[in-house]
């Protein structure tokens, strides 16, 4: 069925009472904050002067090393105004250097680059931002040490060398959050891809993917700010609101499951609202009132960001543009 007129009506409506009552709220707090600040009001649910916000894209760096690395992370942040540090890992899981590819040994430090970059990003943004540490899931790491298609002929074939080797990868894992933890980063962003039928049914992710998933959670529980990346178009949104994390990264716009849905469900702080996919189509009218609806949907506890990483080619001029929502 055509949508009405009276339809168009009501959403441009519903618009323009989500960004009145956004600069209301954001007015009421006068003290410009830094992103540290802001990110930490929004994480406790207090009032913000605007909406702290953050987005990504891959530098696909790791051939220049951890300094290269660290220094377009810190260049990202300083030109787009990012609140939160989302660093990037493309930094490669070891290889076993013989055999088949899942038989792995327990790497008490997998990723060394890595670690390096985290100590120079630490140094470079000191107080003023959080950052947090991207970690693909086990099951995202045997994928790449193989191919999706191998894993899937393992878990049929020979289900338990699949979870050995997932085991030992969430074991290595776990060391690197820790030691992500001890470089500086204020908790890890977990990204989870498997949890959605075209991968994983609900039973299958139960043992294949939620028990090395959370035990590289559990290694940081303590860290204040762990997000889950729950990616993918038909995610199992519901299964993760329990887990101990701090926040949820997801896409809106890809699973068509509004905001304010997962807001009924989940009380921890959300990372969502902007259109990841169609971000470099988006006019700043477009990009205004995906953040004004999606701060009213997700109240206080808050941080607007794309529902994943921003096309790799993104202009300058497209990734400023939401920091310009909101001139200082």
């Amino acid at each position: 069925m055509k949508p009405s007129r009276r339809y168009f009506l009501q959403a441009s409506l519903t618009t323009l009472a989500a960004s009145a009552v956004a600069r209301s709220t954001f007015a009421a707090h006068a003290v410009s904050l830094s992103s540290r600040e802001r990110v930490d009001r929004a994480l406790a649910g207090r009032d913000v002067d605007r909406p702290p916000l953050t987005l990504w894209h891959h530098f696909a760096l790791e051939a220049k090393g951890p300094a290269a690395h660290a220094e377009a992370t810190l260049a990202f942040h300083r030109r787009f105004g990012t609140d939160l540090v989302k660093v990037m890992s493309d930094f490669p899981y070891p290889k076993p250097a013989t055999g088949s590819w899942f038989e792995l040994h327990e790497d008490p430090k997998p990723f060394p680059a890595q670690l390096e970059a985290l100590a120079a990003i630490e140094q470079g943004l000191g107080t003023d931002a959080r950052f947090v540490e991207t970690i693909f899931n086990p099951w995202n790491v045997a994928e790449k040490l193989s191919s999706p298609e191998a894993v899937q002929q393992l878990k049929r074939e020979q289900p338990e060398k699949l979870l050995d080797a997932l085991a030992v990868i969430a074991r290595s894992e776990a060391s690197h959050a820790k030691q992500a933890i001890a470089a500086g980063a204020s908790g890890i962003f977990l990204a989870i891809a498997n949890a959605q039928p075209a991968i994983l049914s609900p039973e299958e992710f139960a043992r294949f993917s939620e028990p090395f998933d959370r035990m590289v959670l559990d290694a940081v529980r303590a860290a204040p700010l762990n997000v889950l990346h729950l990616h993918g178009d038909h995610v199992y949104l519901d299964r993760f609101y329990g887990w101990p994390a701090a926040a949820i990264n997801y896409s809106t716009h890809g699973t068509k499951v509004a905001i304010a849905d997962v807001r009924a469900r989940y009380q921890g702080l959300l990372l969502a609202g902007i259109d990841e996919v169609n971000y470099k189509a988006l006019t700043p009218v477009t990009l205004k009132a995906q953040a004004d609806a999606a701060r009213i949907q997700a109240g206080a506890r808050f941080v607007l960001t794309p529902g994943c990483s921003v096309p790799n080619d993104s202009t300058p001029e497209e990734l400023a543009r939401l920091r310009e929502l909101f001139p200082a």
